[in-house]
């Protein structure tokens, strides 16, 4: 484990961290999932060995987010949005297109029968979010040197002070784009908002965080109890007997 954390400063103009039990029209939660968090810093740095023969991901290591504060007040937008019903192949499917075995299929928006075509959708999202959030490193063992661990964490100190990510970061939907700024140790902070809530059984995250290797894309969901107190949602750690799991060895 590192012994540093990060910490960055997050917001945006709309934001939606469906609850699993209302997923058909969606509902957010008030506040930002460890899950989503953990996203945020995984676009801005995040790497591993992938290794053409197999074809499995060998991460180096994974985000574990502690602190969770809410520097704006949760406010809800009601909105309605035209999705597409049907989703897009798999991985094998795709790098067929690719190659050229295959020709592409489209995924039409106008389809007449039940499985296509688009519907519309209502959506409880948040607006004007703002967050900080504090996560630090969790090695893999092969990767646990701390001339390693050092590495890892300038390089997500030198991507996120310049503003780099590999992707746009976004809350909890595509379509809503997260922007974010590196917050320095002992820089002068703006107070979380006065916002407490018991959330109850919470997202934790839709994978499971201890695999070395990633063989395949099944979600693993775990759970935990949230409470946001005096605007700070703590996190516990991912091994924790907090964190309830599916009964399921390690991948």
């Amino acid at each position: 484990m590192s012994k540093r954390t990060h910490t960055i400063e997050v917001w945006g103009d709309f934001a939606c961290f469906t609850r699993p039990e209302m997923k058909v029209e969606r509902f957010s939660y008030p506040v930002i999932t460890p899950s989503a968090a953990r996203g945020i810093f995984d676009a801005i740095y995040w790497d591993c060995d992938l290794r053409k023969d197999d074809g499995v991901i060998r991460p180096y290591f994974h985000w574990q987010v502690e602190r969770i504060e809410v520097l704006e007040m949760p406010r809800y937008i009601a909105l309605r949005r035209n999705e597409v019903k049907g989703t897009g192949p798999g991985k094998a499917a795709i790098n067929k297109w690719i190659s050229g075995k295959e020709n592409p299929e489209p995924l039409w928006a106008d389809g007449e029968d039940a499985t296509t075509g688009r519907t519309q959708r209502q959506t409880m999202a948040l607006k004007n979010v703002h967050y900080r959030l504090t996560a630090r490193i969790i090695p893999k063992a092969q990767f646990a040197a701390p001339e390693q661990i050092n590495k890892f964490d300038n390089m997500f100190e030198r991507r996120a002070k310049h503003g780099k990510c590999f992707q746009q970061p976004f809350f909890g939907c595509s379509e809503f784009p997260a922007f974010f700024e590196y917050v320095e140790s002992g820089e002068e902070r703006k107070p979380p908002a006065s916002f407490d809530q018991h959330i109850g059984w919470m997202l934790y995250d839709v994978f499971d965080l201890r695999r070395d290797v990633v063989k395949d894309d099944q979600p693993f969901i775990s759970l935990f109890d949230a409470s946001v107190k005096f605007g700070v949602l703590e996190v516990p750690p991912f091994e924790s007997e907090k964190v309830r799991k599916p009964e399921r060895g390690r991948v």
